[in-house]
């Protein structure tokens, strides 16, 4: 079954998280990861209440894989760069 990493993310060093992103991307294909949606624009909440900021959303194969690019020790230490630069809730889901 595929899983999902959802993150809801407010940007607020833009230059600085320009360092994290140079190094995501061979990693997140090293983990089998695909992108479904990146947005930078704040959502339009239709129910309830929405921090602001943009979403991300990504699928794994499986639990396994996803939880192996999140605790991936190089992704770790990218991590920090994205938490110094932006504020985030993440989870990660079973897909159907």
């Amino acid at each position: 079954m595929p899983a999902y990493f959802f993150a809801q993310l407010n940007i607020h060093d833009p230059e600085g998280y320009q360092e994290y992103l140079k190094g995501f991307m061979p990693i997140f294909e090293r983990h089998q990861g695909r992108m479904l949606t990146v947005s930078s624009k704040t959502v339009d909440c239709v129910e309830g209440e929405w921090p602001e900021g943009g979403v991300v959303l990504m699928e794994f194969p499986d639990l396994e894989t996803a939880y192996a690019w999140k605790n991936d020790p190089e992704y770790v230490k990218l991590a920090r760069i994205r938490h110094a630069t932006a504020s985030t809730n993440a989870i990660i889901v079973d897909g159907l």
